[in-house]
């Protein structure tokens, strides 16, 4: 609370300065003809992935005045306090301690209670991915939000890794279109729920258990408890519900930062305990690097400074990521909440209104399928949207040739956004598919790329448990770093609450059609519903 706001800093001003100067007609290719060592001099190592920034908006000066504004906001005194476990959420009283769920046994706080819930988690994992004995072949996990992106997101990524015997369903709409398909293709002797809620009263997760126990019974399933089995800190309402089995984790442990602990339990039964605890490692890796390494090359810290320049500087909106990995192609959803649920908000650790923007919009899709969707807009559309690209170096497929194209397809794409394309470089071409009706000067500025557009290309060597869990534990940080300096809680979620409280109020409302006390357009809407 005591630490500065950025914009009350003497490094803003300076910054705004820098912006009205160097920044505002920065031009990335003037930038590469002045320094040809730029790519090295922007180029920064962390574990397992290396990011090239050479192609963003800046420059060293750039760097500088943003490495002063994170001095002055005691970014580092920031980052201490959280990694120790002081509270850093601070409305709901809380620790925030998602980074001691992957730390070695004795290194870090609750060490003790995280490892023995770990070991008895991967025992159990291990034991239903024995198929002969369990007799398991089906994994229905049936959370929401965090309870189901983190899962959801990783299984397919580290599909190379996972149980040839097991397939992995994930249920997260209240919407029956979710459940209903998966259940119809099951049988209840040999599937397993898992259902991950932390209070066990999530109401859309609790529905479709329920429809899952349901059906489990309907269709001459028997025993629960050893078919149901719930990642919750409610075991008295889990054990009400028919569950005997149970893992539980802690009140500093969010949602969106919770796929390290009991809810990564679908994740320990698709890689095994030695992958989900490289997993781990993967993520420890990288939380020494933002602990330990200078500001000036810690990677969560310029990834963080960098969305600040764009978003408040350059006015730049939204943030598009475009995994060229399909097992990545979860990921942009994962991290559309981890950091628009934590950067979404409006007012300061004081409660005072915020004079600027905060979080972008983060979104995207995985290439090459991106490419002929949206890319249009990021080439030729009036808006400048920063491109996230992930390249992983080699496959865990034996297609070496589809590989080496994807690879060549993201580097183009980062290369093209960059240098653009000049009307009179489009109008020495030949178009084939272009108009005879119009003129050579309307086609060329019709094909013409304005250029000049940002982005980012991490690489990974591998995507391996370890070398994800670096990249998942990067842009957990990289939040924490924005959120800090701009003065807000990056930690709760208040804004998802509103919505839940009115639908309790509604949901009996669609049975009675009443709608006494309701505006007219929720009254219209519901009259229509009921009709």
């Amino acid at each position: 609370m005591n630490a500065p706001r950025c914009d009350r800093t003497q490094a803003w001003a300076a910054l705004k300065g820098h912006y009205e100067a160097h920044g505002r007609e920065f031009d990335l290719r003037e930038a590469f003809a002045r320094d040809p060592g730029r790519f090295g001099s922007l180029a920064v190592e962390a574990p397992e992935v290396f990011a090239d920034l050479s192609k963003n908006l800046i420059d060293i000066a750039t760097q500088r005045f943003l490495l002063d504004m994170a001095a002055e906001c005691q970014l580092e005194a920031r980052r201490d306090a959280l990694l120790r476990g002081d509270v850093a959420n601070l409305t709901e009283g809380r620790a925030v301690l998602h980074t001691a769920l992957r730390a070695p046994r004795g290194d870090g706080p609750f060490s003790t209670e995280i490892h023995d819930v770990l070991d008895r988690m991967l025992a159990y994992a291990e034991s239903v991915r024995d198929t002969a004995r369990s007799g398991i072949r089906h994994i229905v996990n049936i959370g929401i939000g965090g309870s189901d992106l983190g899962p959801q997101m990783v299984v397919p990524a580290l599909d190379a890794f996972a149980h040839r015997g097991l397939t992995f369903h994930f249920v997260s709409n209240v919407d029956g279109h979710d459940i209903t398909p998966v259940l119809r293709g099951l049988n209840p002797a040999d599937t397993l729920f898992v259902i991950a809620s932390k209070t066990f009263k999530t109401q859309e997760t609790l529905a479709n258990a329920e429809v899952a126990r349901a059906w489990f019974l309907a269709n001459g399933g028997v025993h629960i408890d050893k078919h149901f089995v719930a990642t919750t800190t409610n075991v008295a309402a889990a054990a009400e519900f028919g569950i005997r089995t149970t893992f539980g984790f802690w009140d500093w442990v969010g949602g969106r930062y919770s796929l390290w602990s009991a809810i990564g339990l679908p994740i320990a039964l698709a890689i095994g305990a030695d992958n989900f605890r490289a997993l781990l490692a993967g993520a420890h890796a990288m939380d020494r690097h933002f602990a330990h390494a200078p500001l000036s090359q810690n990677l969560p810290v310029l990834l963080g400074l960098l969305d600040i320049w764009y978003r408040n500087f350059h006015g730049f909106a939204s943030r598009s990521v475009a995994p060229y990995h399909q097992g990545l192609k979860r990921l942009p959803a994962y991290l559309q909440q981890l950091e628009m649920e934590s950067n979404g908000k409006c007012v300061d650790l004081a409660g005072e209104s915020l004079p600027f923007s905060t979080c972008p919009v983060v979104w995207g899709e995985p290439g090459t399928n991106g490419q002929h969707a949206y890319f249009q807009m990021l080439h030729q559309g009036t808006e400048v949207i920063p491109v996230e690209f992930i390249l992983v170096k080699r496959p865990t497929h034996d297609l070496p040739e589809l590989h080496t194209k994807l690879l060549a397809n993201g580097l183009a794409q980062s290369q093209a956004l960059m240098v653009g394309k000049s009307t009179a470089q489009a109008l020495s071409e030949t178009a084939p598919t272009a108009s005879t009706q119009l003129d050579a000067q309307t086609v060329a500025r019709h094909r013409s790329f304005p250029g000049n557009r940002p982005s980012t290309t991490l690489l990974l060597d591998e995507l391996t448990p370890r070398s994800l869990g670096a990249l998942i534990a990067l842009y957990e940080h990289r939040v924490f770093v924005s959120g800090a300096l701009w003065g807000i809680n990056s930690f709760d979620q208040w804004g998802v609450e509103l919505g839940k409280v009115l639908c309790n109020d509604l949901l009996p409302r669609l049975g009675s059609g009443d709608v006494t006390g309701l505006d007219g357009s929720t009254a219209g809407l519901m009259r229509r519903l009921s009709a």
